[in-house]
């Protein structure tokens, strides 16, 4: 009875969003606020016919409702209960539902919270997302229902995909979703100028919190996804170039390129047509990556493999909803005002080249994803675009979007003076080629590119760092001056400062791990000693350990350093008997910012017929950096969002003085 519940609250859903489309659509075209606040309504209802489908669903996974599909599919009575819940979004089925819940819910948030936007531009907002409502709603509905029923109800179900059953994968999805999903907003928006036909710097400011929302959630979705792919796959790395690892990679770099080019519309009014285009295109690849994920087009570890028909309905809806934006922005761009002239050397133009380079970096990751479908569709020959290409074409553009970075900040709007950024930034700099040249003489194996590395990543923390010295005079005005300024700093100040300082801890971390890891591989009997590095493992002993629903052979592993004893690693082998799959369990012992890494293999025949184990092992040095600067951006792009300044409020009353 719930799972029927469930499913009439999602019809009834799709019905909403088609009534907040109309209603909204009719208020703002005809200016009738009556119909403006029906179709406001209708969108917060819609969120809460959704809410109770998923409710609905979560309850089923809960109590094991073997009659939903759904259930059957990816669930199990003797699944742990936090993966249960989990389940609920570990599918096709489910993952849909869930971006429909966020989608709805964006838009009751807009309904709810935009109260101090024009009407005009609230109504076309919240009309475009009652379309975009309409359709994956019936995308859900029509081809990949969560509810459907069985006839033949099955004693028990197959399980969840044993990857997908960790904790870090648990919260993964709902972030990236946030982020993914919360573009959709930033679409609307975007759209909705174009209809009125304007774009201005009031539009810039209501657009920034919604876009610093998506962007803080989309960065900590992917940093989840990588932090799991680093402890549960085996593989000793943290990301890999996969597809679907660069279907959520895309719409964070075009979010990031907004980020920057609103700030110039907002400041400026300069760029409008840019900033639209870049608002459309990051909800046109958060849909790009839905259909890669779920088409079957991949195969991917963590990509869904569907029937090509509804990959083929997944197309479609992004080509109607991307369409009709760009056609209308093709229709619209040669009316925007091309607002405020700037010279070459000021923030302007630092913040257009930080937008180019984005833009083709971005380009360079859509086609290394793209050219080996499209080369297999056009002559059945299967190849593979790897680490190597985008090595050579990505990193640089990057390396260059890094350098400049700390350098845009400092310059002044319209006409800056780039010696006085180089007085500002001298120690910043001086500091970063000193450590560089350190790194490069004491750490061994010497590679100048690394040392190089780490050069730009202290660069970008010392830039920071100088910017925030800068806005409160450190230095250069008495203690009590300063502290006066640093109380007073608005919060997108402290947060700009942690999300360019994050970026340069991931820097760190990514430079030093990728290039002085060391590995070591031997299968081992009981007893057995392997060298890796400075450190010495000794196999102690391989036992049998039983699970909630599997069974494993859990190694224990000591490992010492110079005789003197490190941690004790218990690294497993796991056996889930319902969907007949084996994985491996990483047994990870944190060295402050380094790890030591240590995967259990397959048992094999030893030398001397006993019994011997495959264990690969790796330093991961400064590897936490890798997790923690993205996590400081996050939390950089949070703070900039509680600013008083993103609040809709402050616009309002601006917009009442104008």
């Amino acid at each position: 009875m719930i799972a029927e519940f469930g499913s009439f609250a999602l019809v009834l859903a799709l019905m909403l969003s088609a009534l907040q489309l109309l209603l909204s659509a009719v208020g703002g075209a005809r200016r009738l606020a009556v119909f403006a606040g029906a179709g406001r309504g209708a969108a917060i209802g819609a969120f809460v016919c959704v809410a109770v489908t998923f409710a609905a669903l979560v309850h089923a996974f809960v109590v094991s409702d073997f009659s939903v599909a759904n259930v059957a599919a990816n669930s199990h009575t003797a699944k742990p209960m936090l993966y249960k819940v989990a389940g609920a979004w570990g599918s096709h089925e489910g993952s849909m539902l869930l971006w429909c819940l966020v989608l709805t819910g964006y838009g009751a948030a807009v309904a709810v919270f935009g109260k101090a936007l024009p009407p005009r531009l609230r109504a076309y907002a919240t009309a475009t997302q009652g379309a975009l409502g309409v359709l994956f709603l019936a995308y859900t509905v029509f081809a990949s229902n969560p509810m459907a029923r069985l006839v033949d109800v099955p004693v028990e179900g197959r399980s969840l995909n044993p990857l997908l059953q960790d904790p870090a994968l648990a919260f993964h999805p709902p972030f990236l979703y946030a982020g993914y999903v919360g573009f959709s907003v930033v679409f609307s928006f975007s759209l909705a100028a174009l209809i009125e036909g304007r774009v201005d710097a009031a539009w810039a400011r209501w657009v920034r919190p919604w876009t610093l929302a998506a962007w803080s959630f989309l960065t900590v979705g992917i940093t989840l996804g990588a932090f799991w792919a680093y402890y549960e796959l085996g593989w000793g790395g943290w990301w890999f170039w996969d597809p679907v690892e660069n279907a959520s990679f895309m719409p964070w770099l075009i979010a990031s390129a907004l980020l920057h080019s609103a700030i110039v519309l907002e400041k400026r009014g300069a760029l409008p047509g840019w900033t639209v285009f870049l608002g459309l295109a990051a909800f046109t690849f958060s849909m790009l990556g839905a259909f890669l994920v779920r088409s079957g087009v991949l195969t991917s570890v963590h990509a869904f493999a569907v029937d090509p028909t509804r990959g083929v309905l997944l197309l479609t809806i992004m080509g109607i909803a991307a369409g009709a934006g760009f056609f209308l922005f093709a229709l619209r761009a040669p009316s925007l005002n091309a607002g405020g002239l700037f010279a070459p050397v000021s923030r302007e133009s630092a913040i257009v080249l930080n937008n180019i380079i984005l833009s083709t970096a971005t380009a360079v990751v859509l086609m290394g994803t793209l050219f080996p479908l499209i080369r297999e569709a056009m002559d059945g020959e299967a190849v593979s675009v790897g680490p190597p290409f985008f090595n050579m074409t990505f990193t640089p553009l990057m390396v260059l979007a890094l350098a400049i970075l700390p350098a845009g900040p400092l310059l002044a709007w319209k006409r800056g003076d780039a010696r006085l950024v180089v007085r500002r930034l001298w120690l910043a700099l001086a500091i970063a080629a000193i450590l560089g040249l350190v790194a490069f003489a004491v750490v061994s194996p010497r590679h100048a590119l690394a040392s190089a590395g780490l050069a730009l990543g202290f660069w970008l923390i010392g830039g920071a760092l100088a910017e925030l010295a800068e806005r409160v005079k450190a230095f250069r005005a008495s203690w009590a001056e300063v502290r006066r300024r640093m109380t007073g700093l608005p919060r997108g100040a402290w947060g700009t400062t942690l999300a360019h300082a994050g970026l340069g801890l991931f820097v760190l971390g990514a430079s030093f791990e990728t290039t002085w890891r060391v590995e070591a591989a031997q299968a081992l009997g009981v007893g057995g000693q392997l060298k890796l590095g400075a450190y010495e493992l000794t196999l102690a002993d391989v036992g049998s350990v039983e699970g909630a629903n599997y069974i494993a052979e859990r190694g224990v592993v000591k490992i010492t350093r110079g005789g003197a004893p490190v941690c004790e690693a218990k690294p497993e082998r796991r056996f889930y008997p319902t969907g007949r799959q084996t994985t491996s369990e990483v047994a990870i012992c944190p060295r402050v910012l380094d790890d030591l890494y240590v995967v259990l293999g397959e048992r094999r025949a030893g030398e001397s017929g006993q019994p011997a184990w495959l264990v690969r092992a790796f330093v991961n040095p400064w590897v936490r950096l890798i997790f923690l600067g993205p996590l400081v951006m996050a939390i950089g792009g949070l703070v900039s969002l509680s600013d008083r300044r993103l609040r809709f409020g402050v616009a309002k009353r601006k917009e009442a003085a104008a």
